[in-house]
Protein backbone atom coordinates (compact mmCIF):
# COMPACT_ATOMS: atom_id res chain seq x y z
CA UNK A 1 0.00 0.00 0.00
CA UNK A 2 1.61 3.38 -0.82
CA UNK A 3 2.13 5.73 1.50
CA UNK A 4 -1.14 7.76 3.05
CA UNK A 5 -1.42 11.34 4.05
CA UNK A 6 -3.35 11.05 7.32
CA UNK A 7 -4.60 13.94 9.58
CA UNK A 8 -5.22 12.39 13.18
CA UNK A 9 -7.18 14.50 15.50
CA UNK A 10 -6.64 13.48 19.59
CA UNK A 11 -2.74 12.37 18.70
CA UNK A 12 -1.33 13.47 21.84
CA UNK A 13 -2.52 10.62 24.00
CA UNK A 14 -4.29 7.38 24.80
CA UNK A 15 -5.22 5.92 21.92
CA UNK A 16 -4.24 8.62 19.10
CA UNK A 17 -0.82 8.48 20.13
CA UNK A 18 -0.66 4.57 19.81
CA UNK A 19 -2.05 4.67 16.62
CA UNK A 20 0.27 7.84 15.44
CA UNK A 21 3.24 5.30 16.41
CA UNK A 22 1.93 2.41 14.60
CA UNK A 23 0.78 3.93 11.53
CA UNK A 24 4.41 6.21 12.05
CA UNK A 25 6.27 2.48 11.44
CA UNK A 26 4.38 1.55 8.31
CA UNK A 27 5.74 4.58 6.49
CA UNK A 28 2.42 7.18 6.32
CA UNK A 29 2.62 11.12 6.42
CA UNK A 30 1.13 12.08 9.71
CA UNK A 31 -0.26 15.61 10.62
CA UNK A 32 -0.58 15.46 14.32
CA UNK A 33 -3.84 17.84 15.99
CA UNK A 34 -4.05 18.10 19.63
CA UNK A 35 -5.16 20.64 22.34
CA UNK A 36 -2.13 20.02 24.29
CA UNK A 37 1.03 22.15 22.92
CA UNK A 38 3.02 20.47 25.23
CA UNK A 39 1.78 16.42 24.64
CA UNK A 40 1.37 16.81 20.87
CA UNK A 41 4.48 18.40 20.26
CA UNK A 42 6.30 15.75 22.02
CA UNK A 43 4.43 13.05 19.78
CA UNK A 44 5.71 14.78 17.06
CA UNK A 45 9.47 14.93 17.97
CA UNK A 46 9.10 11.36 18.88
CA UNK A 47 8.07 10.16 15.12
CA UNK A 48 9.77 13.30 13.25
CA UNK A 49 5.94 14.44 11.79
CA UNK A 50 4.30 17.92 11.52
CA UNK A 51 1.88 18.63 14.40
CA UNK A 52 -0.90 21.39 15.00
CA UNK A 53 -2.97 22.80 17.79
CA UNK A 54 -6.59 23.91 18.03
CA UNK A 55 -8.85 23.49 21.27
CA UNK A 56 -12.49 22.05 19.39
CA UNK A 57 -13.95 23.68 22.16
CA UNK A 58 -13.49 27.16 19.66
CA UNK A 59 -14.70 27.00 16.56
CA UNK A 60 -12.09 29.55 15.09
CA UNK A 61 -9.72 27.56 16.28
CA UNK A 62 -10.83 24.39 13.79
CA UNK A 63 -11.19 27.10 10.91
CA UNK A 64 -7.48 28.10 11.09
CA UNK A 65 -6.61 24.25 11.79
CA UNK A 66 -8.38 23.35 8.10
CA UNK A 67 -6.34 26.82 6.69
CA UNK A 68 -3.26 25.42 8.28
CA UNK A 69 -3.47 22.05 7.09
CA UNK A 70 -3.90 23.34 3.29
CA UNK A 71 -1.75 25.65 3.51
CA UNK A 72 0.75 22.18 3.74
CA UNK A 73 -0.96 19.64 1.68
CA UNK A 74 -2.37 19.46 -1.29
CA UNK A 75 -4.49 16.51 -0.93
CA UNK A 76 -5.64 14.30 2.37
CA UNK A 77 -6.10 10.35 2.00
CA UNK A 78 -7.42 9.78 5.70
CA UNK A 79 -8.93 12.06 8.02
CA UNK A 80 -9.57 10.34 11.92
CA UNK A 81 -11.54 12.15 13.87
CA UNK A 82 -10.73 10.98 16.85
CA UNK A 83 -10.61 13.82 19.42
CA UNK A 84 -13.03 13.02 22.18
CA UNK A 85 -13.70 14.37 25.90
CA UNK A 86 -16.50 13.52 28.31
CA UNK A 87 -16.68 16.91 30.48
CA UNK A 88 -18.34 17.79 33.39
CA UNK A 89 -20.96 19.90 34.36
CA UNK A 90 -22.98 21.87 31.55
CA UNK A 91 -20.64 24.47 30.07
CA UNK A 92 -20.87 26.34 26.98
CA UNK A 93 -18.52 27.38 24.54
CA UNK A 94 -17.23 30.95 23.37
CA UNK A 95 -19.47 29.83 20.57
CA UNK A 96 -22.63 29.51 22.50
CA UNK A 97 -23.02 25.53 22.48
CA UNK A 98 -22.82 22.80 24.76
CA UNK A 99 -19.37 21.88 25.52
CA UNK A 100 -19.76 18.06 25.42
CA UNK A 101 -22.10 18.19 22.15
CA UNK A 102 -19.17 20.64 20.20
CA UNK A 103 -16.19 19.02 21.50
CA UNK A 104 -17.47 15.37 20.39
CA UNK A 105 -19.39 16.20 17.51
CA UNK A 106 -19.65 20.03 15.89
CA UNK A 107 -16.15 20.54 16.19
CA UNK A 108 -15.25 17.48 13.96
CA UNK A 109 -18.67 17.51 11.75
CA UNK A 110 -16.78 21.32 11.07
CA UNK A 111 -13.28 20.18 10.06
CA UNK A 112 -14.39 17.42 8.05
CA UNK A 113 -16.71 19.77 6.05
CA UNK A 114 -13.77 22.54 5.40
CA UNK A 115 -11.24 19.67 4.55
CA UNK A 116 -14.05 17.74 1.94
CA UNK A 117 -11.57 19.10 -1.47
CA UNK A 118 -8.78 18.27 -0.05
CA UNK A 119 -10.09 14.72 1.08
CA UNK A 120 -11.79 14.51 -2.69
CA UNK A 121 -8.39 15.25 -3.78
CA UNK A 122 -6.57 12.15 -1.90
CA UNK A 123 -8.27 8.89 -0.93
CA UNK A 124 -11.26 10.47 1.03
CA UNK A 125 -11.16 8.02 3.78
CA UNK A 126 -12.99 9.34 6.51
CA UNK A 127 -12.90 7.25 10.40
CA UNK A 128 -14.57 8.89 13.38
CA UNK A 129 -14.23 7.31 17.08
CA UNK A 130 -17.13 6.47 18.59
CA UNK A 131 -18.37 4.54 21.48
CA UNK A 132 -20.11 2.34 23.16
CA UNK A 133 -21.51 5.22 25.16
CA UNK A 134 -23.83 5.64 22.06
CA UNK A 135 -25.60 2.64 22.75
CA UNK A 136 -25.30 2.49 26.84
CA UNK A 137 -25.87 6.29 27.63
CA UNK A 138 -26.75 8.02 25.04
CA UNK A 139 -30.82 9.91 25.27
CA UNK A 140 -30.93 11.07 21.97
CA UNK A 141 -33.01 14.63 21.98
CA UNK A 142 -33.05 15.92 18.16
CA UNK A 143 -34.53 18.88 19.87
CA UNK A 144 -31.93 19.80 22.92
CA UNK A 145 -28.79 18.66 21.44
CA UNK A 146 -26.82 21.48 23.36
CA UNK A 147 -28.65 20.14 26.39
CA UNK A 148 -30.75 22.64 27.82
CA UNK A 149 -33.80 20.65 29.15
CA UNK A 150 -32.18 17.96 30.58
CA UNK A 151 -28.47 17.31 31.21
CA UNK A 152 -26.13 15.07 32.52
CA UNK A 153 -22.50 14.09 31.58
CA UNK A 154 -23.13 11.02 30.64
CA UNK A 155 -26.36 11.38 28.49
CA UNK A 156 -24.09 14.42 26.94
CA UNK A 157 -21.23 12.10 25.60
CA UNK A 158 -23.49 9.20 24.74
CA UNK A 159 -25.69 11.59 22.44
CA UNK A 160 -22.22 12.91 21.32
CA UNK A 161 -20.86 9.62 20.23
CA UNK A 162 -24.36 8.39 18.69
CA UNK A 163 -23.78 11.77 16.78
CA UNK A 164 -20.18 10.69 15.49
CA UNK A 165 -22.26 7.65 14.03
CA UNK A 166 -24.56 9.50 12.66
CA UNK A 167 -22.35 11.47 10.67
CA UNK A 168 -20.47 8.94 9.42
CA UNK A 169 -23.33 7.65 7.91
CA UNK A 170 -24.51 11.29 6.44
CA UNK A 171 -21.20 11.85 5.32
CA UNK A 172 -21.10 8.26 3.18
CA UNK A 173 -25.06 8.90 1.91
CA UNK A 174 -24.24 12.55 0.75
CA UNK A 175 -20.40 12.14 -0.94
CA UNK A 176 -19.81 8.31 -1.02
CA UNK A 177 -20.62 9.34 -4.62
CA UNK A 178 -17.85 11.61 -4.84
CA UNK A 179 -15.22 9.60 -3.39
CA UNK A 180 -16.06 9.78 0.08
CA UNK A 181 -15.51 6.42 2.58
CA UNK A 182 -16.51 7.32 5.89
CA UNK A 183 -16.74 4.47 9.12
CA UNK A 184 -17.61 4.56 12.43
CA UNK A 185 -16.33 2.36 15.65
CA UNK A 186 -16.03 2.06 18.99
CA UNK A 187 -12.48 0.96 19.54
CA UNK A 188 -13.45 -0.59 22.96
CA UNK A 189 -12.76 -0.05 26.50
CA UNK A 190 -9.18 1.69 26.58
CA UNK A 191 -7.48 2.12 29.48
CA UNK A 192 -6.20 5.65 28.76
CA UNK A 193 -6.51 8.94 31.32
CA UNK A 194 -9.75 9.70 29.44
CA UNK A 195 -12.52 11.00 32.18
CA UNK A 196 -10.21 11.77 34.70
CA UNK A 197 -10.79 15.07 34.48
CA UNK A 198 -14.52 15.12 34.62
CA UNK A 199 -17.24 14.63 37.06
CA UNK A 200 -18.32 11.67 35.43
CA UNK A 201 -18.81 8.69 37.95
CA UNK A 202 -16.86 7.08 34.80
CA UNK A 203 -13.93 8.66 35.74
CA UNK A 204 -13.82 5.97 38.95
CA UNK A 205 -13.66 2.94 36.31
CA UNK A 206 -10.48 4.14 35.10
CA UNK A 207 -8.35 5.25 38.22
CA UNK A 208 -9.27 1.53 39.95
CA UNK A 209 -6.74 -0.63 40.05
CA UNK A 210 -9.47 -2.78 38.44
CA UNK A 211 -8.83 -0.98 34.90
CA UNK A 212 -6.24 -3.56 33.71
CA UNK A 213 -8.22 -6.22 34.41
CA UNK A 214 -11.52 -4.37 32.76
CA UNK A 215 -9.88 -2.31 30.02
CA UNK A 216 -7.67 -3.13 27.14
CA UNK A 217 -4.55 -1.27 26.57
CA UNK A 218 -3.92 2.02 24.76
CA UNK A 219 -1.83 0.04 21.95
CA UNK A 220 -4.78 -2.38 21.78
CA UNK A 221 -7.35 0.76 21.19
CA UNK A 222 -4.93 2.27 18.95
CA UNK A 223 -4.26 -1.01 17.01
CA UNK A 224 -8.11 -0.45 16.28
CA UNK A 225 -7.83 2.50 15.25
CA UNK A 226 -4.69 1.68 12.87
CA UNK A 227 -6.65 -0.91 11.24
CA UNK A 228 -9.23 1.67 9.86
CA UNK A 229 -7.13 4.09 9.18
CA UNK A 230 -4.73 1.74 6.78
CA UNK A 231 -7.29 -0.33 5.78
CA UNK A 232 -8.82 -0.45 2.57
CA UNK A 233 -12.73 0.96 2.23
CA UNK A 234 -14.95 -2.11 0.27
CA UNK A 235 -12.33 -4.57 0.92
CA UNK A 236 -10.89 -4.53 4.95
CA UNK A 237 -14.11 -2.18 6.12
CA UNK A 238 -17.38 -1.38 4.57
CA UNK A 239 -18.12 2.21 3.82
CA UNK A 240 -21.15 3.85 6.08
CA UNK A 241 -21.08 0.44 8.82
CA UNK A 242 -20.87 0.74 12.45
CA UNK A 243 -18.19 -1.52 13.80
CA UNK A 244 -16.96 -2.68 17.41
CA UNK A 245 -13.36 -2.69 17.81
CA UNK A 246 -12.65 -4.25 14.09
CA UNK A 247 -16.11 -6.00 13.56
CA UNK A 248 -19.74 -4.52 12.71
CA UNK A 249 -21.75 -3.94 15.56
CA UNK A 250 -24.04 -6.24 16.08
CA UNK A 251 -27.85 -5.39 17.55
CA UNK A 252 -27.27 -5.76 20.79
CA UNK A 253 -23.88 -3.97 20.35
CA UNK A 254 -26.04 -0.71 18.80
CA UNK A 255 -28.20 1.99 19.64
CA UNK A 256 -31.61 1.50 17.35
CA UNK A 257 -31.16 5.06 16.07
CA UNK A 258 -27.91 4.64 14.42
CA UNK A 259 -30.45 3.20 11.33
CA UNK A 260 -32.74 5.99 11.42
CA UNK A 261 -32.20 7.48 7.90
CA UNK A 262 -34.21 10.75 9.31
CA UNK A 263 -32.69 11.10 12.55
CA UNK A 264 -29.03 11.11 9.90
CA UNK A 265 -30.56 13.59 7.71
CA UNK A 266 -31.89 16.00 10.88
CA UNK A 267 -28.76 15.97 12.46
CA UNK A 268 -27.16 17.23 9.47
CA UNK A 269 -29.34 19.61 9.08
CA UNK A 270 -29.24 20.83 12.87
CA UNK A 271 -25.20 20.98 12.63
CA UNK A 272 -25.51 22.81 9.66
CA UNK A 273 -27.36 25.36 11.44
CA UNK A 274 -26.04 25.76 14.45
CA UNK A 275 -22.22 26.11 13.15
CA UNK A 276 -24.03 28.79 10.71
CA UNK A 277 -25.21 30.49 13.86
CA UNK A 278 -22.26 30.20 15.88
CA UNK A 279 -19.94 32.11 13.01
Amino acid sequence: MNARTIVLTGASDGIGAASARQLAERGHRLLLVGRSAEKTAAVARELGVQHFVADFARLDDVRALAHDLGSVVDRIDVLANNAGAILGKRALTVDGHEQTFQVNHLAPFLLTQLLLPLLQAGEGIVVNTASSAARRLARFDIDDLDGERSFGPNRAYGNAKLANILHARGLQARYGEAGISAVAFDPGNVRTSFATGSTSILRLVYRTPLARLLLISPEQGGENLTFFVDGTPGTTWQPGTFYTERHPATPEQTNPLVHADTLVDLLWQRSEAMLSRAR
